[in-house]
């Protein structure tokens, strides 16, 4: 059997705020894990997504430090809709999440937007235009 990718793994500075932005996002994260170390769900279409904090990360690696000069990870999240994706983004940038991108339909087909996580790391929003 091949070696195949099964989870996407973020370190964060603050859990709550990391968790709370991805709960804006759709993502069904019980509330009571806020102040946990690790955090992982599994989305409806089979992906596994899991927040370290930054206290787990060094004591399994005293030597890690936070990276610096850019983002780490971006996510891109399909919507059902180009108006479902337009409503997520508002959704985002009005609880006071940083605006990268205002939503637009993009030449390649898909209506697209970009917001910040509460890393700094883009999470990119889109649907296929036309279906």
């Amino acid at each position: 059997m091949p070696v195949l990718p099964d989870m996407v793994g973020m370190v964060v500075r603050d859990m709550g705020a990391t968790l709370r932005f991805y709960r804006l996002l759709g993502l069904e994260i019980p509330k009571n894990v806020d102040d946990e170390p690790f955090v992982k769900v599994i989305t409806p279409n089979g992906y596994r997504l899991s927040w370290n904090a930054e206290s787990m990360m060094k004591e399994i690696d005293p030597e890690w430090e936070r990276p610096s000069g850019g983002y780490r990870i971006g996510l891109a999240f399909r919507s059902e809709s180009p108006m479902k994706a337009d409503e997520v983004y508002q959704k985002l940038v009005s609880a006071g999440h940083a605006n990268r991108k205002e939503p637009w339909d993009a030449f390649w087909g898909q209506r697209y937007a970009v917001v910040e996580d509460p890393d700094g790391n883009p999470t990119d929003l889109f649907c296929p235009l036309g279906g």
